[in-house]
């Protein structure tokens, strides 16, 4: 099948196989005129009356009737199992933003994994979804327009050191590692939030009502590392 790199002008919804939030799915459907499955996401595209533009994995958790059901053209088959069907979607498609629904749960493993591949394409705005959070790797900078109070959780995936403006407890001066120190249950103290990290390590957890929020600020934040100042 066709591996060419899949370009769209605009944001793209990403479907995985695990659980989905009807409500979350129905709400990003209108923002995203390009809809793909990471291989078994198909069937949870179908089920909400899509037809998904494409679908990219290995395809060993696509089910022959859902496979029937979409032309052949569609399906981009991978084979390699060196990376995930999530990995293998993001680097086949660009696209100013991807919102993905699936991958967080229900199995902590597959969540880890894909939490991975957003550090390893930290050259793709990706935002990982589910019906309590938003997920994505922090930019060189990234500012958010949030309510005063609202969580913001801080996770590194490696050593990574940043600064804030707008948290309840800054950021300046703090070593930041998983075995070291995280960030988790900081929130914002101002309308305005802004961060700074000096490597693409650092996730940004988010309430799913923050995902508006979010994807304004990764599309606007800039891509060269450091961040300019």
């Amino acid at each position: 099948m066709n591996h060419a790199t899949l370009h769209s002008p605009g944001p793209v919804l990403l479907a995985g196989g695990g659980d989905h939030s009807p409500d979350l799915l129905q709400s990003l459907l209108p923002q995203c005129t390009t809809r793909i499955a990471a291989d078994g996401g198909a069937a949870a595209l179908l089920s909400a009356g899509v037809m998904p533009d494409a679908v990219i994995g290995d395809l060993d958790s696509l089910s022959e009737n859902t496979r029937a059901q979409i032309p052949a053209a569609r399906i981009h088959h991978i084979s390699e199992q060196d990376s995930t069907d999530f990995d293998k979607c993001l680097r086949n498609i660009s696209a100013p933003l991807i919102y993905g629904t699936g991958f967080l749960g229900p199995r902590i493993d597959h969540q880890l994994a894909s939490l991975s591949v957003l550090t390893r394409r930290a050259d793709r705005r990706c935002i990982l979804a589910d019906a309590s959070d938003a997920v994505a790797l922090v930019p060189p900078q990234l500012e958010l327009d949030l309510a005063p109070g609202n969580r913001v959780s801080l996770y590194p995936m490696g050593p990574v050191r940043g600064e804030s403006e707008g948290l309840r407890w800054p950021l300046a001066g703090l070593d930041f590692a998983p075995h070291l120190r995280t960030g988790t249950s900081n929130e914002a103290s101002a309308a305005r939030v802004t961060l700074r990290f000096d490597t693409p390590l650092m996730l940004i957890i988010l309430p799913v009502a923050a995902l508006p929020a979010l994807a304004r600020g990764l599309l606007s934040a800039p891509d060269a590392w450091p961040a300019p100042e």
